[in-house]
């Protein structure tokens, strides 16, 4: 077997496993996250999720400095590892199109792309169990040099893995706003934001009684606050238990749900007013940005955006804080509000 093959697939699988747990690091996941992915409850352990990512770091070195029979160990559990995560976002896939991952650090809504991406890591830590055995015991595929054809081979290979993993969805849309520009400034919530703003989506949403309406209008009558969440979304329960304290304190606003099952479908309906929108067609977030749950995006009664989307349930709550301090003056005392 020509030597560039020996060390092509054990390296980059290395490099992917050393670049998510460095993301991981960055970008710490909850035990929630894990819950909505599906994770087993035995493993669901706060000690484990903080060995997670320096696990997956440690299995990189090992897949990289180890060989023989000591890499062949290592590139089994590496290989173990990305059948899990494999299975786990294909299944997460199948339960709701609002299924979310942190990967790679960030959190992001599972796609076809991303079961795609993960299959391919599948096999890449197969081909890679399959010839680091023939590298030096100590030193693995890192010792060996680079020859001939083959090393082609591996940045083709490199080439693909890096697409599968950093392309972006089909479906993705740019946010509206500049990342720096997701939280409201110090001024009116209707007009003087400092945020790149867009008109509200002219699009229909039905509401919790069955009648269809328009985006658009319903904001029109005064500041919408809509929070994206999902009944199958663990990290949302505490977006929802906070639904009537946000209405409480933000009286001004209109803060509702929104939902992507219809009316009879979903266990959220809210009859009584603000009612409940239901957008089954994805029309709401089409419009603006794909987004995963739990999602927040203020409208303004002008007819523009006036803050987010902004992801998460700790995201959420210092985005309500930015609000209520450009509305109020302050912000609220959190021993009060949460």
């Amino acid at each position: 077997m020509p030597d560039g093959l020996l060390i092509t697939f054990p390296l980059i699988l290395a490099g992917v496993l050393v670049a998510s747990g460095v993301a991981k690091l960055r970008t710490p996941d909850e035990l929630s996250e894990w819950a909505t992915l599906g994770v087993p409850a035995a493993f669901r352990r706060a000690w484990l999720l903080r060995l997670h990512p320096w696990g997956e770091l440690a299995l990189g070195i090992a897949v990289a400095l180890l060989g023989g029979w000591l890499g062949m160990l290592a590139s089994l559990a590496a290989l173990a590892l990305m059948l899990t995560y494999t299975v786990l976002v294909a299944r997460a896939a199948s339960r709701s199109e609002d299924a979310s991952c942190a990967c790679f650090g960030a959190q992001k809504r599972i796609t076809r792309t991303t079961v795609v991406r993960n299959v391919w890591l599948t096999l890449l830590a197969l081909a890679s169990t399959a010839v680091i055995g023939a590298t030096p015991l100590l030193g693995g595929a890192v010792a060996m040099g680079i020859t001939d054809w083959a090393f082609l081979v591996g940045i083709a290979t490199a080439a693909v893995t890096v697409a599968l993993i950093m392309w972006p969805d089909q479906t993705a849309h740019e946010a509206p706003a500049s990342p720096a520009a997701t939280q409201p400034a110090d001024d009116d919530i209707d007009g003087s934001l400092d945020y790149v703003r867009t008109r509200t989506p002219a699009v229909p949403v039905t509401l919790a009684d069955g009648t269809t309406s328009n985006l658009r209008l319903i904001a029109s009558h005064r500041p919408l606050l809509l929070l994206a969440v999902s009944t199958t979304c663990s990290s949302c329960r505490p977006v929802i238990e906070k639904v009537e304290v946000y209405r409480e304190l933000m009286p001004e606003l209109d803060v509702r749900f929104l939902l992507s099952s219809a009316p009879e479908d979903s266990a959220l309906v809210e009859l009584d007013e603000p009612q409940s929108l239901h957008d089954p067609h994805g029309y709401v977030r089409g419009s603006i940005d794909d987004w995963a749950t739990p999602t927040a995006v203020l409208f303004g009664a002008d007819g523009l955006l006036a803050g987010g989307p902004v992801t998460g349930a700790e995201e959420i709550d210092v985005f309500f804080d930015d609000v209520y301090e450009s509305l109020h003056g302050k912000r609220p005392a959190r021993q009060t509000t949460y």
